[in-house]
Parts: C-alpha cells; structure tokens; sequence
C-alpha cells in the first residue's frame, strides 16, 4: 500500500478493495502505468508493497517511481531485518553491509539500492525501516497454533525479532514526519525471546494447547523449506536509532502485552 500526505491528508492506494477511514484507490503496480490520482507540489510516500517473486529486482518499486512526477519531499519504505541474513546470533545494527540468504532478502536489498540512488538523484528524502516479524491482530498465527504444527524446542530456537503492528505504525508516522529520519533504521520491540516462546505464550492466553515441540534435527527433516530458512538465520536486532532518531519507544516493549491486546482487538472484531 502506498500513500500519499499532503498537509495531513492521506490517501491510500492498493490492489484490492480494502475499508478505511481514509479514501482508498485501487491500483496495481503489476498491471498499472500511471497513477490513478495526480500528486500534489508537496507530499510524502509511505511504501509497503512487497517485490513480486518472478523477478531479482523490484519492478513494482521501478514502476512506481517512474511515475512520481514531480517527486516527494520524503520516501518511507518498509524493508526487512532479513537483509542481513545469519549473524550466529550477533547484536546487528544498520552499519551492517547485508548478507542475505534467501532470494526474497535478495530483492529487498535491491530495492533499497534502488530507492537510494533514486532518491539521491531527485533530493527525496529517505528513510528505509527494517522492520523484523510484524504481529498484531490477525496476525498471531492462530491457526497453525490449532493445527497444531510443531515448533522448535527452546534449547534449539533463535532469538526472536519482532514488533507490534501499532508501533511500527508508529515509526511509520515518525518516519514521515521528522527531517531528522534518514538513511537506515532498525525497528523492533527489543523483546528477544524467540519465536518458541511466543508462540507458546499466543497459545496460553488464547487458551488453547501449546504447540508440539521438536529438535532442530527432526525440523531439518520435516519442516518446509520455507520455514527452514527463518531457522537458518539467527541475529539480534539493535533498535537504538530507533529510539534516539525515530524517537519512539514500543507501546509493547513486552510481546505478551501486545498478545494480550491484539487477542482482545480480534474478539472485539468477532462481536461487531
């Protein structure tokens, strides 16, 4: 989803209808050459599409720049924590030359490489968030917690990176909004217990049974190769400029907080 600030005013643009509060355009970096709104002389983007797969660059990012005429005063892209691939468990901070692992990591490092130079060559500023795994409601993996898939045991897993949906929200704003936010920004909750123990803890507070646990040897075996790739990176995520650039500090520093009002938003959801 892209969208576009001018004097506090936003709009949304995406590939499917989606409800908001603000107005919402579809349209399809896929497909679509132009925009469907012409930008005003002063506005911002806040970018949040994901490279397609078929591809080592980022085409839908390409597309889109081609048609910011005239340019923004302020890019804010949502890359990954992904770029920088296994660090055997290291503290890692945006000094960090990438390393990716995996071919989606790849295309994210070439999309920031090219929002660098495109913004370098049209005075746009840019402030690229790395953001590590994204929770909140709907998005607790509830129903692979019912299904019961296994997880690695604690003495096997990583140290986890992640950040609630609100406050990355808030970094967001942030982002857009102070000519101090530049360059690369690691954001997170700086709660580092791993992914084990969250999900462990989703499932106590949702009362339902805590999933089965394995041994990575056993994971090697029978996990999907997509799920064997997060386990093949372990690292931890330095969020300082986060707090001293950004100036935000988690509302959910603690991840059972934010479990327990993300379950809380999707029973609200449930009753209305």
């Amino acid at each position: 989803m892209l969208e576009l600030l001018d004097d506090g005013d936003v709009i949304g643009l995406s590939r499917s209808a989606i409800t908001a509060s603000k107005p919402v355009l579809l349209f399809d970096l896929d497909s679509c050459a132009e925009l469907p709104i012409e930008p005003p002389d002063d506005y911002c983007v806040l970018y949040t599409v994901a490279p397609a797969t078929d591809s080592k660059r980022d085409a839908r990012l390409e597309r889109l720049l081609v048609s910011l005429s005239p340019p923004p005063t302020a890019f804010v892209y949502i890359s990954t924590t992904g770029v920088y691939g296994d660090r055997g468990g290291a503290l890692v901070d945006e000094q960090a030359e990438p390393s990716p692992m995996t071919a989606r990591a790849e295309r994210r490092v070439a999309a920031e490489q090219a929002l660098l130079q495109w913004c370098a060559d049209h005075s746009v500023r840019l402030c690229i968030l790395r953001a590590p795994g994204i929770y909140g409601p709907g998005r607790l993996a509830l129903k692979r917690i019912r299904e019961a898939a296994p997880l690695l045991r604690e003495a096997d897993a990583n140290p986890g990176n992640r950040i609630h949906a609100d406050d990355l929200a808030a970094c967001c704003i942030a982002a857009l909004t102070s000519d101090a936010a530049t360059g690369i920004i690691n954001v997170g909750d700086g709660d580092e217990r791993s992914s084990t123990w969250f999900a462990g803890e989703v499932a106590r507070q949702a009362g339902l049974e805590a999933p089965p646990l394995v041994s990575r040897d056993e994971a090697e075996k029978t996990f999907p190769a997509h799920r064997l790739s997060y386990l093949k990176e372990s690292r931890r995520v330095d969020t300082r400029r986060m707090r001293d650039v950004l100036r935000v500090t988690p509302r959910y520093a603690k991840a059972e907080d934010g479990i327990r009002a993300s379950l809380a938003a999707e029973a609200l959801a449930d009753q209305g």
